[in-house]
């Protein structure tokens, strides 16, 4: 796998209503970052170049509403090529562990056959499903959408991947109870372009969780 594409945790906890409303230190540390480490870490939520160039030059943003807002309208406004771009960026996961030997077979097939039809990897949000529901949603999904046309699905992805961006730009802001837990930023390559990237502890995306350049969230690429 091209290190440029992103695996994703299958299974992750639920972004909960409660941390939409931001934190003032998190999103500071945003707001205040360098311009080619803000874009940096913003391509860590969504990998069009364009989209993670736009948002960042919007700074600063007052709260977390103002900052999916503006993700969003970015996200609309992508072209196809930006949107080629995006898809390319993601890659599909494996099942949890404790999924039984025909489950993991049938997401690995499900999986070939979306990528063989439509040249990219499922994405899907999972954002209020609980994470026992995450394989059997995911398996529904993808044979639901293997029957859309190609242009059909490339809107239905754009728009996965739309609620993508914004479940991890929330957890690329969210608090962090100690301060070695927090973004630091050091340069590195993205897609062959030399930027400024967030590394840190364990838990979280980019410094972290599940892989090292991307703050996970309930919707993810699968």
């Amino acid at each position: 796998m091209p290190p440029s594409r992103r695996p994703a945790a299958f299974e992750e906890p639920t972004l909960s209503s409660a941390s939409h409303a931001g934190h003032p230190n998190g999103l500071h540390r945003f707001n205040t970052a360098a311009p080619l480490a803000a874009e940096a870490a913003l391509l860590t939520c969504c990998g069009s170049r364009r989209w993670a160039q736009r948002v960042a030059a919007h700074r600063p943003y007052p709260d977390l509403d103002a900052l999916l807002a503006a993700a969003d309208e970015a996200s609309y406004d992508l072209s196809q090529s930006d949107l080629t771009e995006a898809l390319a960026d993601e890659s599909s996961s494996g099942p949890p562990h404790s999924a039984p030997p025909a489950a993991r077979t049938a997401l690995r097939a499900a999986h070939a056959a979306y990528e063989s039809s439509f040249g990219h990897a499922f994405v899907i949000s999972l954002d209020g499903h609980r994470p026992e529901e995450h394989l059997d949603e995911v398996l529904a999904d993808i044979h639901a959408r293997l029957s859309h046309e190609p242009d059909h699905e490339r809107a239905v992805a754009a728009d996965e991947l739309r609620r993508l961006a914004r479940a991890r730009l929330a957890r690329l802001v969210a608090p962090y109870a100690y301060e070695a837990d927090a973004p630091r930023y050091h340069e590195t390559s993205h897609n062959g372009l030399r930027d400024t990237r967030p590394v840190g502890h364990s838990g979280c995306g980019p410094w972290g969780s599940g892989h090292p350049d991307r703050p996970d969230s309930p919707s993810v690429a699968v």
